[in-house]
């Protein structure tokens, strides 16, 4: 009884959804083009369950590039109302377009000069005729056995105000790095926003040995900033190599008269390197591509070739960009 009423709620509640389909017709477009063409915010309004949808959808809208909030329609009726503008596009969303709290705010609505873009399941209704847009949201019935709690019809609207939020999104031509830019707390923000100049070891931190020097002084210095790997310069301050903790592993399986020959001798001379302004994002694919296995270490390179730094696997791991 329990798993065969559950099948049911979520069939029911598919349905509605996928005929949510026919409803994406021509004015629709024309909403969804009032949304683009506002100078102002999206403002959403809703009462009872219809508005728990509606500050989802305000919410979706706003982390997409499109300005938008909750208002709610009581508190609106008293003094909240002073927020809408004549630039602004409210969405009003009710069932059956006639719920007392959101068809009272219509008239002053409308005498601010804001559009009315109403979700509703009933175009006849209050909220359907004072509408500037009308988006079909109705549904043939509610997955609740008496027809009362809303069910299907909340599912239909929070699907169709996906809709409306992935069809601006796309004509913004939204990206994600513009989507990080309002997620700087997340992991996502984290990949997309931080530079490997945020990441690196720079300064009195960052390794860098003459190409002169022995084998023995590059381990110290690796020991020394702990990093397990050095740049190698030339004369001139220019990169030329990396010495690694695992060339000196190698060397050493061989002998220990390495140790007083010049890292030149040692060291990878043509390794992969990154420059301070790429995403750290792209270091951490550099290195997990490496063949013939990944890398843990990344020198990082100025414009005119000079060592600026070194990016660790760790440092990337601190920062959650793995």
């Amino acid at each position: 009884m329990i798993k065969d009423s559950a099948i049911e709620t979520l069939r029911i509640e598919a349905d509605s959804v996928l005929k949510l389909i026919d409803h994406v017709d021509e004015e629709f477009v024309q909403a969804v083009q009032c949304i683009l063409e506002c100078k102002a915010r999206v403002i959403v309004t809703g009462m009872g369950k219809s508005g728990h949808v509606g500050r989802k959808i305000a919410a979706s809208l706003a982390s997409t590039g499109t300005p938008a909030f909750f208002m709610h329609p009581a508190e609106a009726f008293h003094g909240d109302l002073g927020m809408v503008t004549a630039d602004d596009v409210v969405i009003a969303i009710s069932n059956s377009g006639e719920s007392t709290e959101v068809v009272n705010i219509l008239p002053v609505v409308k005498r601010i000069g804001a559009k009315i873009i109403a979700m509703s399941g009933r175009r006849e209704s209050a909220l359907g005729r004072n509408a500037d847009f009308f988006i079909d949201v109705s549904v043939e019935k509610e997955a609740c056995p008496l027809g009362l709690a809303p069910t299907a019809s909340t599912t239909a609207t929070l699907a169709m105000g996906d809709a409306i939020t992935v069809a601006l999104l796309e004509a913004r031509n939204f990206t994600r790095q513009d989507f990080a830019l309002f997620h700087p707390g997340g992991s996502l923000g984290r990949r997309l926003l931080l530079t490997v100049e945020n990441v690196m070891h720079s300064g009195e931190d960052n390794p860098i040995i003459h190409y002169s020097a022995t084998a023995k002084e590059a381990l110290f210095m690796m020991t020394d900033k702990g990093l397990g790997a050095t740049s190698v310069v030339d004369d001139d301050g220019n990169f030329i190599g990396l010495v690694t903790d695992g060339d000196i592993r190698r060397c050493l399986a061989k002998g220990s008269q390495f140790l007083d020959e010049p890292v030149e001798e040692l060291m990878t001379k043509t390794p992969h390197t990154i420059t301070q302004e790429k995403l750290a994002a792209s270091a951490l694919s550099i290195m997990e591509k490496h063949k013939p296995r990944p890398i843990t270490v990344l020198p990082v390179v100025s414009a005119d070739n000079k060592p600026v730094g070194i990016v660790h696997l760790t440092d990337l791991l601190r920062q959650g960009v793995v």
